[in-house]
């Protein structure tokens, strides 16, 4: 006989049988995904969300969202959320540190969404997990090393100059303000040729700065240049190319200028 009319039978008599409960499509997710009331109170969650709940808290289900967040973030994430619901203002994505299976708390971007009832009114809110910790240390690594090389370059005495690959000027300290007249500001973005005009430069026996050999390779030679007020001045510029750590790619060009007294 057919499987299928087996089946058939086999429900016919047996009216009590309770069919598999269907595959939550949310539950594939790789992203942990839930959804609370309008109290807070979370009423669903796919399979990785419950799987970054702690073993120790018991379950996730019926739980209060802010139990897993840090504790000077409860309050005013907390209200924050009851004005969202309040409103029914599009919720922004945002971060928040949240106690996991690692046993520890990590950084996550919430991208989050109102959930409304039929009659549009906002009746809980569903939210997508991305865990950024290590994004957001490594930007904070390299916001400290910036700080750090910009706090190097103003203590140098010498004017310092630094341009891209291709010769707009990125980055001034206060002695290169001091000698060209220049805001750091208003310096960055113009070429270097905008920035330090060129009338006359000897080293050894070249007879011009170009910028392509600076990305190559040291240089160092005299020159006579132009200041925002078009006065003329001599100084010593040296330069080195600037290289990518990682790749070993040259990035752009760092200029070292020194005003030469009468005499020397």
């Amino acid at each position: 006989m057919n499987p299928v009319f087996l089946a058939v039978e086999a429900a016919d008599e047996n009216p009590t049988a309770v069919e598999p409960a269907a595959t939550d499509p949310i539950d594939d997710l790789p992203l942990a995904y839930i959804e609370m009331d309008v109290h807070g109170i979370i009423t669903r969650a796919n399979r990785a969300a419950r799987t970054l709940h702690p073993y120790d808290r018991g379950e996730l289900m019926g739980k209060l969202a802010w139990d897993f967040m840090a504790a000077d973030e409860k309050d005013p994430s907390f209200a924050a959320y009851c004005t969202t619901i309040v409103n029914g203002e599009t919720p922004a994505v945002v971060r928040r540190s949240l106690y996991d299976r690692s046993g520890e708390f990590r950084t996550y971007e919430l991208h989050r969404s109102l959930v409304r009832d039929d009659e549009g009114v906002p009746a809980g809110m569903r939210m997508l997990f991305v865990d950024v910790t290590e994004a957001k240390k490594a930007l904070e690594d390299a916001q400290r090393t910036s700080l750090q090389l910009q706090s190097v370059m103003d203590s140098m005495g010498e004017a310092v100059i630094v341009t891209d690959s291709v010769g707009f000027i990125s980055a001034a300290n206060p002695a290169a303000e001091a000698l060209l007249g220049w805001r750091a500001a208003d310096l960055a973005g113009r070429l270097i040729e905008e920035g330090v005009p060129i009338l006359a430069y000897l080293s050894g026996d070249r007879s011009e700065l170009d910028f392509a050999l600076s990305l190559e390779r040291r240089t160092k030679g005299l020159a006579t240049i132009l200041d925002r007020n078009q006065r003329e001045m001599h100084v010593e510029i040296g330069t080195s190319p600037v290289f990518e750590k990682e790749t070993g790619s040259t990035t752009g060009v760092v200029l070292v200028l020194r005003r030469l007294e009468l005499g020397e």
